[in-house]
């Protein structure tokens, strides 16, 4: 039942056609969980505690930065540094002191999946890497749960509902059945890597968490099956079906997933591979100190040199097949950028045209800041 304060706190939605109290009091019997609170879950996480979601789970282990600001609108400058998940919490209380938030500060896995999602009625994908995306997708379609999906790219956002319970029983298609099986690393960049526009994130999170609402009232038509497409930058739209897949590894005819797996490794990212080929900021820390400094090359963009640099040779990524001339055979090179995913394919390139001294340098920039100098500011 609604209180006095929630009626009149919802009633621009009660006297909505087709919503009304019966629409607000499934919201409020309603829990959602939602993954990560950064440029997606800011947005969901707002919307859905002032529509008047009872219950709101938040899945986040990261820190306020001040790269974060130009799109994660719910933090402000002089919090960087702080936990965005206390922060979020504090955040939608003040907002809606109605709903109950619970918060768990962890990185989401193949350990603690199962437990926390089978807790709650619905999960919003926040995350911005493929490993969450194919575990929170694998474990929703095992317990049952329908999953709002969404994911941003410099300019481009998608958004869609997967696994949805449809009137015959039968379950919608899921995040397998629009991509059975991930790129490789290097052709996946992060935005981190990639860039994002900062509106895009709110936009599109605002999507998703409209289309949670519609789920839980009961309301209008889902995203189930279809996938839709938005570009900002020249404010197109398109529609893409999805189709349940009968070979899907998780849920076709014959699934071989039938319990959770290693993602890092399923999306090639496990610790082991390319070990021969790497070297850690401490490693090149120590050598720097002893007077043994390799030649280091730099591939990021000359603005990000501009931040913070070791004193290598900068050669962006996108120029370096045209400028392999003014690299050396006969030294050894390490190669870095913010995270280590361009590094890698600027060492691929290197060896196809010969070069067999090389390391890459595991983490970049980011694990320099983490490891050896705490005052560089990450961007």
């Amino acid at each position: 039942m609604l209180n006095k304060e929630e009626l009149i706190r919802y009633n621009r939605q009660i006297i909505l056609p087709d919503f009304g109290i019966e629409g607000q009091e499934k919201l409020k019997s309603s829990s959602v969980l939602v993954i990560g609170a950064g440029g997606l879950g800011i947005p969901n996480l707002s919307y859905l505690a002032a529509a008047g979601v009872g219950r709101i789970g938040l899945v986040e282990f990261d820190e306020i930065s001040l790269s974060n600001l130009q799109r994660q609108v719910m933090y402000k400058t002089n919090q960087a540094g702080e936990s965005k998940g206390k922060s979020a919490v504090k955040v939608i209380q003040e907002l809606n002191p109605n709903v109950k938030v619970d918060y768990f500060e962890t990185r989401l896995d193949a350990e603690n999946a199962l437990e926390i999602i089978g807790d709650f009625d619905l999960v919003v994908d926040g995350s911005d890497n493929l490993p969450t995306r194919y575990l929170v997708n694998d474990a929703c379609v095992l317990l049952g749960k329908p999953l709002v999906y969404a994911a941003v790219f410099r300019y481009e956002g998608q958004v869609s509902v997967f696994n949805a319970q449809r009137k015959d029983g039968s379950r919608g298609p899921n995040y397998r059945d629009l991509f059975p099986t991930p790129p490789p690393p290097e052709m996946v960049p992060s935005c981190n890597e990639g860039g994002v526009f900062g509106t895009l994130t709110g936009i599109i999170g605002a999507m998703q968490a409209n289309e949670a609402i519609k789920l839980l009232a009961g309301l209008g038509i889902r995203l189930d099956g279809r996938l839709f497409l938005f570009d900002s930058q020249y404010f197109t739209t398109r529609f893409l079906n999805v189709k349940s897949n009968p070979e899907n590894s998780v849920s076709g005819d014959y699934p071989k997933i039938t319990q959770l797996i290693d993602y890092e490794a399923f999306c090639g990212l496990s610790e082991a591979e390319n070990e021969a080929d790497e070297i850690t900021v401490q490693e090149l820390h120590q050598m720097i100190k002893s007077g043994k400094t390799p030649f280091i090359l730099d591939v990021r963009e000359p603005y990000e040199y501009a931040i913070f640099n070791l004193n290598g040779r900068n050669i962006p990524l996108s120029n370096l097949e045209n400028e392999i001339g003014q690299l050396s055979q006969n030294e050894t090179i390490v190669i870095h950028c913010k995270s280590g995913q361009r590094s890698l394919k600027a060492l691929e390139i290197l060896k196809k045209e010969g070069f067999s001294k090389l390391k890459n340098l595991k983490g970049g920039i980011l694990a320099w800041q983490k490891e050896i100098d705490h005052s560089m500011e990450i961007y």
